[in-house]
């Protein structure tokens, strides 16, 4: 099976060492990218649980050219499977594990330099947030979160816990690797660690307060100075914290005069307060030089504040709520976290995209899209894309085979806003079955009751390169103010039906088409005809494969029109509830359809003598049937009143003929998820000479948090696929790095040479040519004296006795 669709944002990046590489936290494994190409490297796959940090290894102050290069490419993962991982992330091979037992939400590794026979030896350890799920998670008051210590060397806990929370917090830590610290509701919690002679009972810890619950924290690269920022878009700098307790005098005490902006007795000289943000600070990031401070929230702007100043410059537009930041030890690169599953690296200081890496965006969560507003996207049968609207009202084309993003079309024009409620949204896309036309719907809620619309558009592929699109026409209001519930394209033409809630349905043809002088055609599209049953709302559509007839639900009724002249042919037997779903079965005489009201059914309607051929009861998330046989799917819900995303459920297969299932599997997540076939590649099978059947048919499920999964649903065993063709190949272009990265490259030497321009042909006397040249180019006399004999001999055939 193939899997695919990870989000890329759950958790910080790292850069490696030389900063060629990005290593990207991705599910149950670590993406290894290019930072030159953005394309794959590899993959290291070996936790049973999500990868919750990587962190490449650091190497020490003093360690050697030879030692350097060995940690080089060395990494550490943790995983809510309770494991520690370290890599060879370059050679892709997993060297070592650590079992801790619970499930790791943050961690940080620190070099302890310890003294051994007479040297200093440099032992990593690791600072981990892990859960402690023995507790009960329904207790409020329940320290669920710990902070323990870990001997990564000899693989053991060593010490106490540090601190015990509510819930496990991010742990950070100072580039120096002296002081870590966590933001604990509206307390900062700091540590000095000894990372000399290391030992437990040396760790002193100190307390900031604030008013407001804190998001973030930062240490300063080379002072005693900490960040934090919080929910209300303050950022607060807390300058020489711990001079009290941290220094060598502890007995030093702190005077309340010239303590601006401290509370009590907190351990800090000054305090200075900072307001941009409109909302809660998701990251912070002191420079390298320690002279700017970067931070970032749900404006989707970073803001770049001079430190001694407090002047700021943004680097505006990047679309999205950010989450993280990731500065390289390469100072010309960066890289930036958005929460639309997409990795901008950037260029600094100008801060410059360079390159993106871009996952399959995420669902777009909001109340007022529940119910009957719930968005639907389509499937590219032929090509094995998904069409996923997002939130800044694009839709994403995304690869499900080689698992990147394809193209990204802008539907609706519109500035991405942060705000909580959302005033547009893109409730349908609809793809026809050989992928040349797409249709969108696009709804603008109104307020207060006034100013809703409603836009249909129709797109025409833009040659035959698989998922560009460019808009052909647009349609305000193509219902009145009705909505469109459901739009199909006819197989083979130009045709398609879009039905309403206003009840009618309409039927859409190309107009004349035109050729331009970039040879796109540009045929608009204009409505043929309409058609109603009895003013019942039309709540689905759907095409038969040969396109002859036109099925169109007029709420619990279904009717069969034929689209050419749009005339009504026959009428089936109503349903128990409204029709929401409507699919013919491959070339077949079957009918499925579906009610996901309070009352589901999954039905199969003989369409030959308009009978029901078996039918069910079960509440369905989404169903789809098979274009060329008698199988269709469907995602149901183990239960219908459970609204929460972590539903489970089970897809079942059927044939039309049957209600018997073929097979069953259970699913994750099937809340807001969905099904559909796609076109197998029959080059994958390794029992591809032995298949009756070149038309593989595979089956793609993708779940509420649009993780995917695609597998053949004919048999019994499953076949393993690598999901990505790039992977362990190496990019071919190289990134600047140093010196070339600032000031670009030194020009090449390259040596003069005197190359005749008479090619070289063998000449008849050898002995003449063999010792010209200079002496000291000439090779040795032995070799030399072997070629002379050799060409004063002559050379006869041997006769065959």
């Amino acid at each position: 099976m193939i899997t695919g669709g990870q989000s890329y944002v759950s958790a910080p990046p790292a850069f490696s060492p030389d900063g060629r590489l990005l290593l990207v936290c991705t599910g149950h494994a670590v993406s290894v990218f290019s930072t030159a190409t953005a394309m794959l490297v590899s993959e290291l796959e070996g936790h049973e649980g999500d990868v919750t940090a990587v962190v490449v290894v650091p190497l020490p102050a003093a360690a050697t050219a030879t030692a350097a290069a060995k940690l080089a490419s060395y990494c550490w993962t943790s995983g809510l499977d309770g494991v520690l991982i370290y890599w060879d992330f370059v050679a892709a091979e997993m060297v070592r594990k650590v079992q801790v037992g619970l499930p790791v939400h943050s961690m940080v590794v620190i070099n302890i330099c310890r003294t051994t026979k007479g040297a200093e030896v440099s032992t990593p350890f690791a600072f981990i947030s892990v859960e402690d799920t023995s507790k009960p998670s329904s207790e409020a008051k329940a320290l669920r979160g710990q902070m323990r210590i870990y001997d990564l060397t000899k693989g053991r806990k060593v010490g106490n816990l540090l601190a015990e929370t509510r819930k496990p917090e991010k742990i950070v830590a100072s580039s120096s690797g002296e002081f870590l610290g966590i933001a604990n509701k509206r307390k900062i919690h700091i540590w000095s660690i000894p990372t000399k002679d290391f030992k437990p009972d040396k760790i002193r810890k100190i307390k900031i307060r604030h008013t407001k619950t804190l998001t973030t924290m930062a240490f300063h690269p080379s002072e005693r100075t900490v960040a934090a920022g919080d929910v209300t878009g303050r950022i607060l700098i807390w300058r020489g914290f711990g001079d009290a307790k941290f220094s060598e005098n502890s007995a030093k005490s702190k005077v309340d005069e010239g303590r601006d902006g401290v509370r009590g007795n907190d351990d800090a000289d000054t305090c200075t307060t900072w307001h941009w943000h409109s909302n809660s600070v998701r990251f912070l990031k002191f420079s390298s030089d320690g002279a700017y401070l970067f931070s970032g929230g749900l404006e989707g702007v970073i803001v770049v504040w001079q430190l001694d100043t407090g002047k700021r410059k943004y680097k505006p537009r990047l679309g999205s709520p950010l989450l993280f930041f990731v500065d390289s030890p390469d100072s010309s690169i960066s890289c930036v976290s958005c929460s639309n599953n997409q990795v901008y690296l950037l260029k600094m200081p100008n801060m410059d995209v360079m390159r993106s890496i871009a996952g399959i965006k995420l669902p777009v969560a909001s109340p007022s899209l529940s119910g009957s507003d719930r968005v639907l996207y389509g499937f590219d049968y032929t090509n094995r894309l998904v069409a996923i609207p997002t939130e800044n009202y694009c839709v994403q084309l995304y690869n499900l085979f080689e698992n990147i993003e394809v193209s990204e079309l802008q539907v609706c024009e519109r500035n991405f806003q942060p705000v909580d409620d959302i005033t547009m949204y893109i409730s349908l896309v609809s793809l026809s079955l050989d992928s040349r036309l797409m249709c969108t719907v696009d709804v603008k809620l109104p307020e207060e009751e006034l100013g809703g619309l409603v836009t249909l558009k129709f797109w025409n592929r833009d040659g035959s390169r698989a998922g560009n699109y460019f808009l052909s026409t647009v349609i305000y209001e193509p219902h009145s103010d009705a909505g469109v519930s459901a739009v199909a394209f006819r197989p083979q033409r130009n045709m398609a039906v879009s039905s309403s809630l206003g009840g009618n349905f309409k039927v859409w043809v190309k107009s004349l088409s035109s050729q331009s002088s970039r040879k796109r055609n540009y045929a608009g599209w204009k409505c043929q005809s309409v058609g109603s049953y009895k003013k019942k709302p039309m709540t689905s559509a759907a095409f038969s494969a040969d396109g002859s007839v036109l099925a169109v639900a007029a709420e619990s009724v279904i009717t069969l029109w034929d689209p050419d002249n749009n005339a009504l042919v026959g009428v089936i037997a109503e349903t128990l509830s409204p029709v929401t779903n409507l699919s013919f079965v491959g070339k077949s005489v079957f009918l499925m359809s579906l009610c996901q009201t309070s009352r589901p059914q999954v039905t199969v309607w003989n369409v030959s003598n308009l009978s029901m051929q078996w039918s069910y009861s079960i509440y369905a998330e989404a169903a789809c049937c098979s274009p060329d046989g008698n199988e269709f799917a469907v995602l149901a819900l183990l239960s219908s009143g459970e609204t929460s995303t972590e539903q489970d459920g089970a897809i079942l297969l059927f044939d039309a003929e049957s209600p018997n299932p073929v097979a069953s599997w259970s699913v994750k997540k099937a809340r807001g998820g969905s099904i559909s076939f796609v076109k197998g590649d029959i080059s994958l099978d390794v029992d591809a000479n032995n298949s009756r059947d070149k038309k593989t048919m595979l089956l793609v499920y993708v779940n509420g948090s649009h993780e995917y999964v695609i597998f053949d649903p004919r048999k019994s065993e499953k076949l393993v696929i690598t999901r990505n063709t790039q992977k362990k190949i190496q990019a071919e272009e190289s990134a600047p790095i140093g010196y070339a990265s600032i000031y670009g490259e030194l020009p090449k030497l390259e040596s003069k040479k005197e190359v005749s321009d008479v090619p070289f042909i063998p000449s008849d006397r050898p002995w003449e040519t063999i010792f010209s040249g200079s002496s000291h180019v000439l090779p040795p006399l032995t070799k030399l004296c072997s070629a002379f004999l050799s060409s004063l001999l002559e050379k006869r055939p041997v006769a065959n006795d």
